[in-house]
């Protein structure tokens, strides 16, 4: 298959990523059948595209005049039979569950044409394991979209052990089709690239706190204003680079030692969890959050997503 056989795509799911997911493809101009399991729940789902669409045209990112053609793009869809129809691409975005997504896929398989390209919006499950009961194994892939989807760039490609150059290749290429950054894994990888740089780095931060060092406070003003305005621009490699590999080198020969490296869940995630005390969803986390707070802290994150999307207009680094 070449990426521009592609012409309708199959999106499964309407929430938290589908709905990002099948608003990109749609304002590229693909025909986009949205799968959701209820009528209530496709509604949920063009209730968040149409919200997304207002904030682009509110920043300029797209005209009022091309709303309607991209909502006339997106079919809303209540059965697995209706939304795999013409399918040429299937992107899911259904729950972080192996068993639920390889009965869907199973599913998917039955319903679809033998060049159809298999893709799942997993954050870190194997593809393998996902693909493991399906006969077209060359054709799945991993396209993982970042939180929230029409906000961040980034899409990583994921082969599993049977998925085939072609299939990656082809998926990276209608990924940049439709405006998105993708990089592409040599193999997979537990929580792929993103989630383990996220990961080790909220290990220590969480670290940071319950050895006294700092307050939550300070270790998240720290990396927003430092290394998080400066990772925007040059990656955690690049800045060794500038930096200097015997800097770093240095500075790793005696501050390694003194970095966790716990293999388990911090203490604090796990009290967490045991209390019930889950971050922004009950109120509680590490801060306590208010309707006031959470609003603001959203505004400000979408704020500083739109002006770096007005930035890849016109930058290329």
């Amino acid at each position: 298959m070449n990426v521009d056989d592609i012409k309708t795509v199959c999106n499964l799911g309407t929430g938290t990523m589908g709905f990002g997911t099948a608003l990109l493809f749609a304002m590229k101009g693909y025909a986009v059948r949205m799968f959701g399991r209820s009528d209530a729940s496709i509604e949920r789902g063009f209730a968040s595209i149409r919200e997304a669409l207002n904030m682009y045209r509110e920043n300029g990112l797209v005209t009022e005049e091309a709303i309607p053609a991209i909502l006339g793009r997106i079919t809303g869809c209540t059965t697995l039979e209706e939304a795999a129809e013409h399918a040429d691409f299937v992107i899911e975005s259904i729950a972080e569950n192996l068993e639920i997504k390889r009965s869907v896929w199973a599913r998917m398989e039955e319903l679809t044409g033998p060049e159809t390209i298999f893709a799942t919006n997993t954050s870190g499950l194997s593809p393998s394991r996902i693909a493991d009961s399906l006969k077209r194994k060359d054709k799945f892939v991993v396209a993982h979209f970042w939180n929230p989807p029409h906000l961040v760039p980034l899409v990583e490609v994921v082969p599993g052990e049977h998925t085939s150059q072609e299939t990656v290749d082809v998926t990276w290429k209608l990924i940049e089709k439709i405006g998105k950054k993708p990089v592409a894994l040599k193999r997979e990888a537990l929580g792929f690239i993103g989630n383990r740089l996220q990961l080790a780095l909220l290990r220590e931060a969480l670290y940071i706190v319950e050895q006294g060092i700092a307050t939550p406070e300070a270790v998240d003003t720290a990396v927003k204003y430092s290394i998080g305005r400066r990772l925007a621009t040059t990656g955690p490699l690049e800045s060794a680079d500038l930096g200097g590999l015997d800097i770093f080198y240095s500075i790793a020969s005696y501050l390694n030692a003194d970095l966790c490296n716990a293999s388990e869940p911090s203490e604090t995630l796990k009290k967490a969890v045991e209390n019930n005390t889950l971050g922004a969803k009950t109120g509680t986390g590490i801060y306590a959050w208010t309707p006031e707070s959470l609003a603001n802290i959203k505004r400000t994150r979408e704020d500083n997503l739109v002006e770096w999307l007005r930035k890849d207009r016109t930058q290329t680094f």
